[in-house]
């Protein structure tokens, strides 16, 4: 694959074939964004989708040099967004959405540099900041994005997308770790690590540590703090105007909430399943919010 040879570069915007994408790629963030009035949800969509061509480019198995190229392109594409005349045209779906709602040129790119984290690492046991700081690039700006397209730009919805992001991206952490440890990363923090006496050099060996469950189970304390401070801020919201994020929210804390009660020995497990909520429970807690 090269900076030019992807689909995202085709030169007219098929929207159907954006919201396949979104499918195919995250069944929760499709039924959660899908109650939205057609065009809040085709800009959601090409947010979504831009995020998504951006991921795989990080997480591709293609040479660093090409993968710096391509994000390179990536930015060049967003600042053409907003200077000029951008050619992908997943970009291209994105100059509606930017024009209607004020979506921010920093957001976008703050996403591209948590996808060039990922692209230089692999990332091993960051620092508790660094976490941070990658949980917000690549989680909380796509909250920012998102909070703009519900109707919630201002400083209440801004804190939503700040708690929420990290909330479903420690989510996501705390989920992932044997999938991500497979591919030579380990994003739990080094302070936790070595507070349990982990070494922090061997992803592949994380799990099997006596003191993974209780780092873990801390690390989950973290996320539940953060869907705390989420439903606090989405409670000073409109809440018609923020269901999606309540849906994303719900479905993902439920995830959490049931991984906690897994035991120890089921947590160390990296053979078993850590997505433990089905699609139909998704659309019924896309349903409930809906009609609430």
């Amino acid at each position: 694959m090269t900076a030019s040879s992807c689909h995202t570069c085709e030169p007219t915007i098929d929207r159907q074939k954006i919201a396949n994408l979104v499918k195919k790629a995250s069944s929760s963030f499709y039924w959660a964004m899908r109650i939205l009035r057609k065009p809040k949800r085709d800009a959601i969509f090409a947010v979504y989708a831009f995020c998504r061509a951006v991921d795989d480019v990080a997480d591709g198995p293609i040479e660093l040099e090409v993968k710096h190229t391509a994000l390179a392109g990536w930015r060049n594409e967003i600042n053409a967004l907003y200077d000029g005349s951008p050619k992908y045209s997943i970009v291209q779906a994105l100059k509606q959405p930017v024009g209607d709602f004020q979506l921010r040129r920093e957001d976008f790119l703050a996403v591209i540099d948590g996808m060039q984290m990922d692209a230089d690492g692999p990332i091993i046991a960051p620092t508790y900041d660094q976490l941070d700081l990658y949980c917000d690039r690549v989680a909380s700006a796509v909250g920012r994005l998102c909070v703009g397209i519900f109707g919630e730009p201002g400083e209440k919805g801004l804190t939503v997308a700040f708690h929420q992001g990290r909330a479903l991206q420690l989510t996501n952490i705390l989920r992932d770790v044997a999938e991500d440890a497979g591919e030579g990363r380990l994003y739990l923090p080094k302070q936790y690590l070595e507070d349990h006496k982990i070494p922090t050099d061997n992803p592949q060996g994380v799990m099997a540590h006596a003191g993974f469950p209780a780092l873990w189970r801390q690390l989950a304390q973290d996320a539940e703090q953060h869907y705390s401070d989420t439903y606090a801020a989405l409670a000073k919201c409109d809440r018609k105007k923020m269901r999606a994020s309540y849906i994303m929210a719900d479905i993902y804390h439920l995830n959490l909430k049931r991984m906690q009660k897994l035991s120890d020995d089921e947590l160390a497990n990296p053979l078993l399943n850590k997505r433990l909520v089905g699609k139909f429970e998704k659309l019924a807690i896309a349903a409930k919010s809906f009609w609430a």
